[in-house]
C-alpha cells in the first residue's frame, strides 16, 4: 500500500507525540469542514439505494450532465484500470503525467497495463504521436498544483476518443478553480472526470466522489463496483454539503485568501512553493531533514520521496495554527 498524507498515528509512534499534540497540515483537505447535519435514521437503518437526489446536486454543482457517484474517488481510480482491461480485453498503453497522486500509476501497473510516467511538459508529444491510448493526469496538479488549460485538454479527449481511447481528469482539488473546470464537457465519449467531496469540503472520511463521463461508461463503471458502494450517511450529508451555496461562497473567499497567505508565508522564510488554493509544494533538495525538523516542532506536513520528491504542506486550521508553522519554519531556517 502506498503512502498517503494524513497519517499521524504514524507520527504519533515514530516520534511519541500524541496525535492531539500535531498539527496536521500533510493533507491538502479544507481544515474546516462543512457541518455535517446529523443523517435521519432511515440513513443508518436501510440498505442505501442509488440517490436520485444526491446525483442532481452533484450534477448542478459540479456542471455535468451525468455523474456516478463513489465511494471517494480512489474507488474509480482503482476500478478504472479494470474496466478498461475488461472492455478491451488486452493491456492499454497507458500514460500518466508526471509527477502526480501516486495511486494513478500504481493502479494502472497492477492491473496489467503498459504505463509510462511522463512530466506534464510531453503530454502533447505522446497524444500527437499516439503513443498512449490512456492519459491519466490530475488538473489542478496534485501535488505541483500545474494545470493544463481546459481547451487543450478537450483536444487530447477528442484525439484519444478517436482512436478508442481515454483521457482520465482528476479534477480533485478543482474546487478553487471552477473555470478550469471539463466536466461540462464528460458526456463525449473518451473524457472522464474524477470529483471529490473530501478536498474543498473537508469530508474525506465521508468517502465520497464522483465520476463524469459519457452514460454507457457510467452504467459500465456502476455494473463494476456493484451495489451499495455509497453509504446512506454519506448520500444525505454529501446532497446537503452539495446545495448549500452560500457556505460554499464564504468557503471559496477563505481558502483563496488562506491559499496566498501560505504562499507568502513561504517566501517570507526563502521557500518557492507552487501549488493551489489548498496546499504549497516545493522540490526541497533537503526533503527528509526538513519533514524531520518539523516534525520536532510538532508539525506534520507531508514529505514525497519518489517522482520529483519534496515537501506539501496545507491549511492550518486556525491563528495559531499558523503562528506555529511560522515558528517551525523559522526553526528550520536557523537550525536546518
Amino acid at each position: 500500500m502506498l503512502e498517503h498524507g494524513g497519517n499521524l498515528n504514524d507520527a504519533a509512534r515514530h516520534y511519541g507525540r500524541p496525535r492531539s499534540a500535531w498539527l496536521d497540515l500533510s493533507t491538502g483537505i479544507n481544515p474546516l469542514a462543512y457541518p455535517a447535519p446529523a443523517p435521519g435514521m432511515d440513513a443508518w437503518h436501510r440498505l442505501p439505494e442509488p440517490s436520485d437526489a444526491l446525483e442532481r446536486a452533484a450534477c448542478d454543482y459540479y456542471g455535468a450532465q451525468r455523474m456516478l457517484a463513489v465511494a471517494g474517488t480512489q474507488a474509480a481510480i482503482q476500478a478504472l484500470p479494470q474496466l478498461r482491461l475488461r472492455q478491451d480485453g488486452r493491456p492499454a498503453r497507458v500514460v500518466v503525467a508526471a509527477p502526480i497522486y501516486a495511486e494513478h500509476a500504481h493502479c494502472w501497473q497492477r492491473t496489467g497495463h503498459l504505463v509510462r510516467e511522463v512530466p506534464y511538459a510531453a503530454l502533447d508529444e505522446e497524444v500527437q504521436a499516439q503513443r498512449c491510448e490512456v492519459l491519466v493526469l490530475c488538473n489542478p496538479n496534485n501535488p505541483t498544483g500545474a494545470l493544463v488549460a481546459p481547451a487543450q485538454l478537450l483536444r487530447w479527449a477528442q484525439q484519444l476518443a478517436a482512436r478508442g481511447g481515454w483521457l482520465v481528469v482528476d479534477e480533485a482539488f478543482g474546487d478553487t478553480l471552477a473555470a478550469q473546470s471539463v466536466a461540462a464537457h464528460s458526456a463525449a465519449p473518451g473524457l472522464i472526470v474524477l470529483r471529490s467531496v473530501g478536498k474543498f469540503f473537508g469530508l474525506a472520511g465521508l468517502r465520497l466522489g464522483f465520476v463524469a463521463a459519457a452514460p454507457a461508461l457510467l452504467e459500465a463503471l456502476a455494473d463494476w463496483l456493484g451495489p451499495w458502494t455509497i453509504s446512506g450517511p454519506a448520500q444525505q450529508i454529501g446532497t446537503a454539503a452539495l446545495r448549500d451555496r452560500h457556505w460554499q461562497d464564504r468557503t471559496l473567499t477563505r481558502l483563496l485568501a488562506d491559499g496566498e497567505r501560505l504562499h507568502a508565508l513561504l517566501q517570507r522564510h526563502g521557500i518557492a512553493a507552487s501549488g493551489s488554493a489548498l496546499f504549497q509544494w516545493w522540490p526541497e533538495t533537503r526533503a527528509a531533514d526538513f519533514h524531520a525538523s518539523l516534525a520536532s516542532q510538532g508539525v506534520w506536513v507531508r514529505l514525497f520521496t519518489r517522482g520529483a520528491g519534496g515537501i506539501r504542506i496545507g491549511l492550518p486550521p486556525d491563528e495559531a495554527g499558523w503562528q506555529r508553522l511560522d515558528a517551525a519554519l523559522a526553526h528550520w531556517r536557523a537550525h536546518g
